[in-house]
């Protein structure tokens, strides 16, 4: 018997009857023989963190668009922060925690540079419009391994096409995610928020706050037990009438006074004029792209399709630094 097997057995015995067990997953597109040590997500989420994209949610922006100073999320960050309470609801309900950190890891890799606001122009650009839950999957369809991808499981694509607000993930793992994801973002932005003084926690509604608390940790510790008391025992992940109706009254008052009208919002329109110059340029002149995206044209791809992914790929630096060399011009000194 290997290790994986042992794993499985372990799972079948301890698990709630509602998890994804690994040996019932509904497996790969292209077939692979098992590893005689990880599960399929074990596998899965190896994959994901080893992978291109997830290096590069470290220079990418959460919300507040390169910001002075090393304490404020950023996209990796913020998908650290979903793990964590996703393996921690998980496994107070019984669920595969390797299933749920493999979606946890993967939900954003499709993300832009300078966060929504990037996400909200290649929308606008492409005439199929652009998600980051659609570029998540493509990528790790598609895009990631110089055009090979990574060949993950049924289950794990299934939750990082499906975390959004509108998604519904076919396993419970999935719908644990899709919260955390909210919780966590929600809790990380009030935080950052207030350390960068456009709010204070006293600004916060008190109708929200009474039934949340009156600090990050007492809310997130809120949000998570009441998922774990409603859910017990279940095959659906819920939260109490109340609690969520005041998450999204929170999320609704951050839209108000942080996500849309702040000051730490003021660069957005620069961003956007920078992506939107380089979709622009890398559309006309497609064989300046490296050499995986104009393979990717040759195989047929959608030539708008590709510039999208390369510069949805881009790192918030990366992509500054590629509209200085195009479009700043440089002094010059005459050869001596």
């Amino acid at each position: 018997m290997t290790i994986r097997e042992e794993i499985e057995i372990i799972e079948e015995k301890t698990l709630s009857k509602y998890a994804i067990l690994s040996k019932n997953s509904k497996g790969r597109l292209i077939k692979e023989d098992e590893c005689t040590i990880r599960t399929c997500f074990m596998r899965d989420r190896d994959r994901i963190l080893h992978s291109k994209a997830f290096r590069r949610l470290k220079h990418k922006t959460q919300v507040f668009l390169i910001p002075e100073g090393d304490h404020y999320r950023t996209r990796l960050t913020h998908t650290l922060e979903v793990s964590q309470t996703a393996r921690t609801i998980s496994k107070a309900l019984g669920l595969n925690q390797d299933l749920t950190e493999a979606i946890a890891l993967g939900h954003d890799l499709g993300h832009t540079p300078f966060g929504h606001t990037g996400e909200k122009i290649l929308d606008k650009l492409l005439e199929n419009g652009f998600e980051h839950s659609k570029q998540s999957l493509r990528i790790v369809e598609l895009l990631e391994k110089n055009g090979e991808g990574l060949n993950l499981t049924c289950e794990v694509k299934d939750g990082i096409l499906n975390h959004r607000t509108k998604g519904r993930p076919f396993t419970l793992e999935g719908q644990v995610v899709r919260l955390s994801d909210k919780i966590a973002y929600i809790n990380h932005d009030i935080d950052d928020a207030i350390n960068a003084k456009i709010i204070k926690e006293k600004d916060l509604p008190l109708k929200i706050t009474k039934i949340l608390g009156d600090s990050v940790r007492k809310r997130i510790d809120t949000l998570i037990k009441d998922i774990i008391i409603n859910s017990k025992n279940k095959n659906e992940i819920l939260m109490s009438s109340s609690v969520y109706d005041a998450m999204h009254e929170i999320r609704k008052w951050m839209f108000d006074r942080v996500y849309l009208d702040s000051i730490a919002k003021e660069e957005e329109g620069k961003a956007q004029e920078l992506i939107q110059t380089l979709f622009y340029y890398y559309k006309n002149n497609l064989n300046e792209m490296p050499d995986e995206y104009i393979k990717l044209i040759n195989n047929g791809e959608n030539e708008e399709q590709v510039v999208c992914d390369y510069i949805s790929g881009m790192t918030d630096d990366y992509a500054i630094m590629k509209f200085e060399k195009l479009f700043v011009p440089k002094g010059w000194r005459i050869k001596e």
